[in-house]
């Protein structure tokens, strides 16, 4: 079943820092199922800005089974980020989608979780350490990098989880605008620095799970740097908040010129088969929308993975993908929002 979008009434808005808050939302009791969330996933948001729909993807940060909660810094400039929070106030109501995402953490098996944020980056985290930590047998360690204590999202919420929990829960901030007592924590988590920590402060040994969330540069140094000492890739989940890198070219089929050119294109969402032309230089996304106006997505950066769907004919050219992991790719998996029309006929599942 797609993922649907409700009104639901902003129950509290807190501030967080200069340009950040949390913002939780009421849901009905009929809802309640619908709003169930994991730990790790994300809630989108949309409006309608000069006449145009605009969506937004943010991470919930409560625990799961409370009140579903996003937290939200300012973008300078930002379309939803500025209005969230500048403007909205509790009582407002908000078109809001169910509980979306495949980062997830799951609280009934124990275990011992290393998590890595950056910026704003912490808003999953916080929901996965405090999910995670309500097994009395499992730990979490967790690394956050930021500017400055000023800009610390969640501060006074990690302080308490850490006099809940005591020595289960090791948190660690890293400022890289802002000395700190220990030379190690002061700087950006680049990958010198997260090998250093890494090596002689926070051993691997036996971790079960790693949780990364942040800019792309983070998210690659610390890949790679878990990689180089040993953590086997299948541990290692993550979630992009921001992409800086400009738009790859699209691949041409048989050196033929993509202006003009179409493809028999069957979208199936719900169990429904809608089939019609798409220009193949125009992503299968954008053509399928205006056929089939609850086809999901949000970013349409290939960050979010929300307008996954799987190719069962015909081929695409997937132009950019932060979101899948080979295994998805290797079965066909592919972001809609970045996915090109190759071949003459094309059919995509949703519901796969």
């Amino acid at each position: 079943m797609a993922a649907r979008f409700h009104p639901l009434g902003v129950a509290a808005v807190d501030r967080l820092t200069d340009d950040a808050v949390a913002v939780t939302f009421e849901v009905p009791d009929d809802l309640r199922g619908d709003y169930r969330f994991a730990a790790g996933q994300s809630l989108t948001l949309r409006r309608v800005v000069d006449g145009g729909e605009e969506r937004r993807t943010y991470s919930i940060c409560a625990p799961a089974g409370a009140a579903p909660r996003i937290g939200v810094r300012e973008i300078p400039g930002g379309l939803f980020s500025s209005w969230l929070v500048n403007d909205v106030r509790r009582g407002d109501v908000l078109d809001v989608q169910t509980p979306s995402g495949r980062l997830r953490a799951d609280a009934e098996a124990p275990g011992r979780h290393l998590l890595i944020a950056a910026g704003s980056g912490i808003t999953p985290l916080l929901s996965i350490a405090a999910t995670v930590l309500a097994n009395p047998s499992s730990t979490a360690t967790l690394l956050y990098g930021n500017r400055a204590t000023a800009t610390v999202m969640f501060a006074e919420e990690l302080a308490d989880l850490k006099n809940e929990h005591g020595p289960r829960f090791e948190l660690i901030h890293v400022l890289s605008r802002e000395p700190r007592d220990v030379e190690l924590f002061s700087g950006r988590l680049d990958a010198d620095r997260l090998r250093a920590i890494l090596t002689t402060l926070v051993p691997l040994d036996g971790v079960d799970h790693v949780w990364l969330c942040g800019p792309h540069a983070m998210i690659t140094d610390a890949r790679a740097v878990l990689c180089d000492l040993g953590v086997a890739p299948e541990r290692v989940h993550f979630e992009l908040f921001f992409v800086d890198e400009p738009p790859p070219t699209l691949r041409r089929s048989s050196g033929e010129a993509l202006d003009g050119a179409t493809s028999e294109v069957t979208v199936v969402l719900d169990g429904h088969a809608t089939t019609a032309p798409m220009p193949r230089d125009r992503p299968v996304l954008d053509s399928a929308r205006a056929r089939r106006g609850d086809v999901p997505f949000a970013c349409k950066g290939g960050v979010c993975g929300t307008c996954r769907a799987r190719v069962v004919e015909g081929e695409v050219d997937l132009v950019r993908n932060y979101a899948l992991e080979p295994a998805e790719l290797a079965a066909g998996f592919v972001l809609t929002c970045q996915s090109f029309p190759l071949s003459e006929r094309i059919t995509i599942d949703y519901d796969a």
